[in-house]
């Protein structure tokens, strides 16, 4: 069913790109969706035993991809964000990996799915109970060849939130220590990445020797997607951990606001392990959900120079330059705790 649904998406890209051609114009969805609706009964017969729901949310998601474009364009323009959003593309048949039922299409029982359309029973592991109202399933295809199905749902009682503490603290962020606090604690980032670089480095061997498109290489893939899948799996877990603690710990928690890609470029491999800008947005739904205060801070706010106890910009502070006394009031201090002080600072100012 995913491939039919990437079969529609396909059709619909190159559809939207001759019209805009030849008129000038986008299609709307509502155009679409009735042109597939003729495709159906006519050239297109096999897509009628397809869920209706399901097609129109490949529709909608192109409509989705389309307003993020042009809202990009408009905000740019008013100098809103410089991040540039492109024309949807045409995704590959191995990268369009879901398909989304939102009310009809299924029938569910207890750890078993009926998909109407095929008149087949799929039994999954249910790892905890369903709360709520089912809003949406969304089935999905990871590159290791697994399925998965996600439940959207409304209604749901949270957990209670997380006791009021009255604490507040700032981090920095660095590549020799994950985070900084400003009372001193360090916290080192376990780089799963780079504890599993001499297996994918096999794996990834393997692969190459293979031929491509043989059946052996599509074991090699998958076994170095598992990998990887791994990988981000233990990441994403300690990053869930070390959030809650933060959150348990701490009523306000303010941070930097990075230019990652620039810290790639010069350092790579590293902060990609590191994955920080994941793990901000991690910590960010932590503390909408139990009331804590998220505080970003601009990147050109200036925290590593000035000293955390006078105010001295320090100009001839180097990136090598781990400790230093202000020549000013002489006071000692660590770079990364100076740096977290003066965070927190400017973000309990905001």
């Amino acid at each position: 069913m995913i491939d039919d649904m990437w079969q529609i998406h396909v059709h619909i890209m190159l559809l939207s790109r001759r019209y805009y051609r030849i008129y000038g114009k986008n299609l709307s969805a509502s155009r679409l969706n009735k042109h597939i609706r003729k495709l159906k009964k006519t050239t297109k017969p096999h897509w009628a035993d397809l869920p209706s729901q399901v097609v129109q949310d490949v529709v909608l998601r192109y409509g989705k991809s389309q307003d993020a474009f042009f809202d990009n364009i408009k905000d740019r323009k008013a100098g809103l964000t410089t991040r540039k959003v492109g024309r949807p593309k045409i995704k590959p048949r191995q990268k369009y990996s879901s398909l989304t039922f939102t009310q009809a299409g299924y029938t569910l029982e207890d750890n078993r799915i009926k998909i109407n359309c095929i008149d087949t029973y799929f039994s999954f592991h249910k790892h905890r109970e369903i709360k709520g109202v089912i809003k949406t399933i969304t089935i999905k295809r990871d590159r290791c060849g697994d399925y998965w199905i996600c439940f959207s749902c409304e209604n749901v009682e949270d957990s209670e939130p997380k006791p009021k503490t009255g604490k507040s603290a700032g981090f920095d962020y660095g590549n020799k220590t994950f985070l900084t606090s400003d009372e001193g604690n360090k916290i080192e980032s376990p780089q799963f990445f780079k504890q599993s670089l001499k297996k994918l480095r096999s794996l990834s061997k393997a692969l190459s020797r293979k031929v491509k498109g043989s059946g052996n290489w599509y074991r090699a893939c998958r076994a170095l997607a598992r990998q990887h899948r791994k990988v981000a799996r233990q990441r994403a877990d300690w990053q869930w951990k070390l959030s809650t603690e933060l959150c348990t710990e701490f009523d306000t928690l303010c941070f930097e606001t990075l230019n990652l890609e620039g810290m790639k470029r010069l350092w790579g491999r590293k902060v990609s392990d590191h994955a920080f800008y994941q793990f901000l947005q991690i910590l960010e739904q932590k503390c909408a959900k139990h009331g804590k205060k998220f505080q970003k801070i601009s990147q050109w706010t200036a925290t590593t120079k000035p000293c955390s106890d006078c105010g001295y910009h320090n100009k001839a502070l180097s990136l090598s330059d781990r400790q230093w006394t202000c020549p000013e009031c002489g006071s000692h201090h660590d770079r990364d705790v100076n740096a977290a002080i003066n965070i927190k600072r400017a973000g309990l100012a905001a």
